[in-house]
């Protein structure tokens, strides 16, 4: 096809899809995409040419970037932010005929009220609260993360079929199937890693160095189990980037990081598209660290991974997603956080900031504050990755910033937690079992420790066997299974518990030690500790009990007051009342509680009522005070000569007995 032909024929085709596109109104926070085709050929149109256009609408203008798509396509996706008229212009560097100077203009309307009760996210993408705690779709209404953990959603282990067939949990469930299981459980966030470029199956061990002088980490993977190799994280598109590359002797094993393949990021899309279409946010995290470092030895630094991070930012940021630049679990086999923000600073200062306000994150060992600090380029913390209670207090020294920012605990403890794969495994001991009611206390350790720890923005649960996507035969716990444990049904009951106040659980502060006792020596365990987050008005107090704790009092309540009282069953959702259904504080703001309603672990939830009445008898809680003989007895022993004395006579009595026992 000669030029003009090429060029007459790109005009008609974007005029044909400008017109639909115009005539049929758009709902506002709905995806569009815009498709344009190169006039001219271009030896890396990923490296080579950059597309966008100018958009603007009611209180909106901004530049909104495209990516390359194969061959001589080009996209840019969009969502219009509010309902109004809608304009754009394209552009591209360097000047393409059938890239830049297109124009056109759209409506953009309001969901109903129905359809946004169909689905959540047509309330729009997801911002911080108003005091910077907790999370708000766009429209104002509160978002609790109720999130999973699926690394590999994008490869092959979670199966795409084209069909709506429903397929019973189990080795030939599909994608679809995962996402129907998990809606029904009230979850709306997943977590994955979008591209792992040097992960495959072959010839050679899951951790692969360089034979260089430091020997260079060329990938630290997981185990496809069963052949001491890398997970195969392929999917239908193939690999996110081309072979050969360019690092010397493992031209085979380290992709070319400067050209990217397309077909396996459309193979991301559907799904993301599908998890969007389900109510489903998905936290998409652009690559894993160990990725890292022959990145930073044999491309330019940070120009060729900016170029990744902008490619993946374009492709993926009109979806309701939650992004993130790396996925920084550990900090070993890895280029540093700084070097990670010398790539982020880039990408700002060259394309500006997500024109819709994607929130910025990332799974970090053991915060992104930690990794990051204050003023960063974060928008939602995190925390992971260090999973006993002792961890949970990162969510508050979050919380208590100058500057807060919404946090949420990304990487818990996993239900059944090992990660047994020999010398470079975690192999895991503080945990148990998946599927056993152990297990399941520990996960909800995790869960309630989190919230009320400051996690206000919600919780991600993880299992063994779904977050490596584990699906080989010789996998200890295969991903069908572990998905049917009940520690994951028990996660949509932190919405329960949240919501049971309202909105106002966004106005929780988390103070642990207003439950007292609330620790015990034992910093990396799951029992035995407790957790409390209260209203600034004292109105309210929030409180969850792990296994193991003994009788307590609340402290820090309005001094002789009444407060409602529940117990909070999180195995089941179900509310109890305390007692007669209301405790009282003294004149010192002290509430007395009786003990756990069984040996086991319990949420509490006080509101105030009012006033203590001086002429009604209240059901009161003091601590059960010993028998007077027992309380002389401790005492004596506190004694250092009466207890001795004591001893003496207590030994002395004991043999007179057994001798007259004998003489008899």
């Amino acid at each position: 096809m000669n030029f003009p032909i090429r060029v007459l024929f790109s005009w008609l085709l974007l005029f044909a899809c400008l017109r639909t596109t115009a005539a049929t109104p758009v709902h506002i926070w709905e995806m569009q995409e815009l498709t344009f085709t190169a006039v001219n050929t271009y030896k890396n149109p990923y490296t080579d040419v950059t597309v966008w256009i100018e958009l603007t609408g009611p209180g909106f203008k901004k530049r909104i970037y495209g990516f390359w798509d194969g061959g001589n396509t080009f996209r840019v996706r969009l969502v219009a932010t509010t309902a109004g008229d809608w304009t754009w212009k394209s552009g591209s560097t360097p000047n393409d005929p059938g890239l830049s100077g297109k124009t056109s203009s759209f409506t953009a309307v309001e969901w109903s009220q129905k359809e946004k009760l169909d689905n959540p996210l047509r309330r729009g993408f997801l911002r911080t609260s108003p005091n910077n705690h907790a999370l708000n779709f766009a429209d104002g209404t509160p978002y609790l993360a109720i999130g999973d953990t699926w690394f590999s959603m994008g490869a092959n282990r979670f199966k795409w079929y084209d069909d709506e067939v429903k397929r019973p949990i189990g080795p030939k469930a599909g994608f679809k199937d995962y996402v129907r299981y998990r809606k029904a459980q009230g979850y709306n966030w997943v977590s994955m890693i979008a591209a792992y470029p040097n992960w495959k199956t072959d010839d050679s061990s899951y951790i692969l160095v360089v034979a260089d002088s430091v020997k260079t980490t060329l990938r630290s993977a997981w185990e496809e189990f069963g052949t001491n190799s890398a997970k195969n994280m392929d999917n239908e598109g193939g690999r996110p980037f081309l072979f050969p590359g360019k690092v010397p002797g493992y031209e085979n094993y380290f992709p070319d990081m400067e050209r990217l393949n397309p077909e396996y990021f459309k193979y991301i899309d559907r799904k993301v598209a599908y998890l969007n279409a389900n109510g489903i946010i998905p936290f998409m995290e652009a690559t894993r660290r160990d990725a890292s470092l022959l990145w930073f030895k044999y491309y330019r630094w940070p120009d060729s991974y900016s170029r990744f991070l902008q490619y993946f930012y374009s492709r993926y940021q009109a979806y309701n997603t939650v992004l993130s630049p790396v996925h920084l679990d550990i900090i070993d086999k890895t280029v540093s956080p700084g070097d990670f923000v010398t790539s982020i600073k880039d990408v700002e200062k060259r394309f500006g900031p997500l024109p819709f306000e994607n929130l910025l994150s990332a799974n970090a060992n053991p915060s992104t504050l930690e990794n990051w600090g204050e003023d960063s380029w974060v928008t939602l913390h995190q925390t992971g990755n260090q999973r006993e209670h002792n961890n949970y207090w990162y969510l508050t020294e979050i919380y208590n910033l100058k500057n807060p920012k919404p946090a949420l605990n990304g990487e818990p403890y996993y239900s059944g937690y090992k990660d047994n794969r020999g010398k470079d495994g975690v192999n895991y001991t503080r945990g148990a079992d998946g599927g056993t009611e152990h297990d399941n206390e520990i996960v909800r350790s995790g869960i309630y420790g989190s919230f009320l720890s400051g996690g206000l923005a919600g919780h991600v649960y993880g299992a063994e066997g779904i977050w490596g996507g584990d699906i080989e035969p010789a996998a200890p716990i295969h991903m069908w299974d572990a998905f049917k444990w009940r520690s994951a049904a028990e996660m949509q009951y932190l919405k329960t518990f949240a919501f049971s106040i309202g909105r106002r659980y966004q106005e929780l502060v988390p103070l642990a030690d207003l439950v007292s006792p609330n620790k015990t020596h034992d910093i990396l365990s799951y029992e035995g500790w407790a957790y409390c987050a209260r209203t600034p008005d004292k109105n309210i107090f929030m409180v969850y009990f792990e296994k193991g704790c003994p009788k307590s009092e609340i402290r820090g309540c309005k001094l002789n007051s009444v407060y409602s009282a529940q117990w909070f069953n999180p195995r089941n959702g179900s509310w109890i009342n305390v007692g007669d259904g209301q405790l009282v504080s003294g004149k010192t703001g002290i509430i007395k509680l009786p003990p756990l309603p069984s040996e086991t672990d319990w949420g509490l939830k006080l509101i105030y009522k009012g006033e203590r009445d001086i002429h009604i008898a209240y059901q009161e809680y003091g601590f059960v005070r010993d028998s007077l003989s027992t309380r002389i007895f401790r005492r004596l022993l506190t004694l250092p000569v009466a207890g001795s004395i004591l001893a003496l006579v207590i030994v002395a009595w004991l043999i007179r007995r057994r001798r007259n026992s004998k003489a008899a």
